[in-house]
């Protein structure tokens, strides 16, 4: 239990968009909410996505973009810190690599007592030369301002170690990923759902589909993806490739031109798309913990993914699902079409991932952890770090 105080402390957290928040902080902020002040502050203008707003939670809106733009990164390091300044939080706490770099250094240089970082992949993971140098420097710049780091995942957290960003005493992950929870509830499979959602879309019963849910961005492997849908199309002629997310690369004007390739923007409602396939697959380059490989498991999905990293945290081979080579199509048509052609390996991996789901992921086992985690930074109110 919380201690209750006279003052309530304030707690700010800062994400780039609010897809960021809708998929990782609601149910913390849900829990943390009855005993602290809370802001959510993000780039929620001109959004295609509406950010998910508890009652009673504040939200801050400002210009934190995802991509590299000086003049605006200035500006947003400088609204940062006046708002720090002026609302004296407590704690701000950040999550996505732009948020955190630039509310770890305008937190410092306000002289917020806690800052703490949540690691969910490195945009530098597979880039080579100077540029995988000046992105490393930029979270060691941000772990440095920060005076504590969460990271997702345990994989990802020995990357950082090996790669010299962290020490190991001070990155920590919560239960099994410190954000990452999924509602079992929610997420199940439900026969009457399928067969509305294949009706909707056009999808016989007995068809197979593949379904991928995230950004539609070039490090998610979707061209690669779609390289390997086309693959087993010539053999398996009745099948489909469900895409849901937003566009965030131009890519629609691609996918757009394939045949038996559905096309589903953002939406809140991605349990009722997983529930019409039969196959999730996530074929990214690099990856923070890999949330929808959790939700598909819990949907009784079997999965599909890359070795890289974050994935491997989520998905547990040959148990609850398949990986392939990064970047390796022939490898990714592979493991699709074991999972295509073998139904009782589909059964088995999707009961396995069902399990996984409801024993380590729900939100209530996951908030508690941030939430006693949170606490114990917070209850001395004058241990400045």
């Amino acid at each position: 239990m919380m201690r209750s105080q006279t003052r309530r402390q304030r707690i700010c957290f800062v994400v780039s968009s609010p897809i960021t928040s809708n998929a990782f902080l609601i149910p913390h902020v849900i829990r943390l909410s009855s005993e602290y002040d809370i802001t959510l502050c993000m780039n929620a203008e001109g959004s295609e996505v509406v950010p998910v707003i508890p009652p009673g939670v504040t939200l801050k809106t400002l210009d934190i973009r995802r991509k590299i733009d000086l003049f605006a990164d200035a500006g947003a390091l400088f609204a940062l810190w006046r708002f720090f300044v002026q609302q004296r939080f407590d704690l701000v706490f950040s999550v996505s690599p732009k948020a955190g770099l630039l509310s770890m250094l305008s937190a410092w240089l306000g002289r917020v007592p806690r800052r703490v970082h949540c690691f969910t992949g490195q945009v530098w993971i597979n880039r080579r030369g100077a540029g995988r140098q000046f992105f490393k420097l930029l979270d060691r710049i941000l772990v440095a301002c920060a005076t504590h780091v969460l990271v997702d995942g345990r994989s990802q957290r020995q990357f950082l170690i090996d790669e010299g960003v962290v020490k190991p005493q001070n990155a920590v992950v919560l239960a099994e990923t410190s954000l990452i929870s999924v509602d079992t509830e929610r997420f199940r499979s439900n026969h009457d759902t399928r067969q509305r959602m294949r009706q909707l879309l056009g999808i016989e019963e007995a068809a197979s589909c593949v379904i991928y849910v995230g950004r539609l961005d070039r490090d998610k492997g979707i061209e690669d993806l779609v390289a390997a849908f086309h693959r087993l199309r010539s053999v398996h002629q009745n099948l489909h490739l469900l895409i849901v997310g937003p566009d965030e690369a131009n890519l629609l004007p691609f996918l757009r031109s394939h045949a038996g390739v559905h096309l589903v923007g953002y939406t809140r409602e991605v349990q009722d798309y997983m529930a019409a396939a039969d196959i999730l697959c996530l074929p990214s380059y690099r990856e923070g913990f890999g949330q929808v490989l959790i939700e598909a498991g819990a949907t009784g999905l079997p999965v599909v993914g890359s070795r890289i990293s974050g994935i491997s945290d989520a998905l547990v081979e040959d148990e609850t699902g398949l990986m392939h080579e990064p970047a390796n199509i022939d490898d990714l048509a592979a493991q699709i079409d074991r999972l295509i052609s073998d139904s009782a390996l589909r059964e088995r991996l999707g009961r396995a991932g069902r399990t996984r789901a409801v024993e380590y992921f729900t939100a209530a086992r996951l908030t508690e952890a941030m939430a006693l985690y949170l606490e114990g930074l917070l209850k001395n109110s004058n241990n400045h770090q």
